[in-house]
């Protein structure tokens, strides 16, 4: 079975307010996310044209309204909301995958970090 082409952009960083402990609510720290759109890039490897393609400079602006938007008790929610938009505003995306990293969380124990992992796919409509 052949692999899916992917748009992959790493590593997005952004700082704000997330988490559960009221540190978390009034100190911003550091998150980064992972994301790959599962999408067709056969058209736009052939013609070299950006209308072809998914703009990644698109992708990270949707990815940052929602990490530097409102405040998320969870990174599951952070990476919910980042995929069901993604999906939303790119129709040629299939499926999205989205990694959430908080790699600092104020715990007490010493840890390289946290993060979730999640895929969502397109539905189609009357399913």
């Amino acid at each position: 079975m052949n692999q899916p082409d992917k748009l992959v952009l790493t590593d997005l960083t952004f700082n704000a307010c997330h988490g559960v402990l009221p540190v978390e609510k009034r100190r911003r720290q550091e998150f980064r996310v992972n994301v790959e759109l599962e999408v067709d890039l056969r058209r736009a490897g052939r013609t070299d044209d950006l209308a072809h393609a998914i703009d990644y400079c698109a992708v990270q602006s949707v990815v940052g309204e929602v990490v530097e938007g409102a405040h998320r008790y969870l990174i599951e929610a952070l990476a919910e909301d980042i995929a069901q938009r993604l999906l939303a505003r790119f129709a040629r995306a299939r499926a999205v995958s989205v990694e959430v990293v908080k790699p600092e969380p104020p715990v007490t124990f010493k840890f390289a970090g946290v993060s979730v992992r999640i895929r969502r796919t397109r539905t189609r409509r009357g399913r």
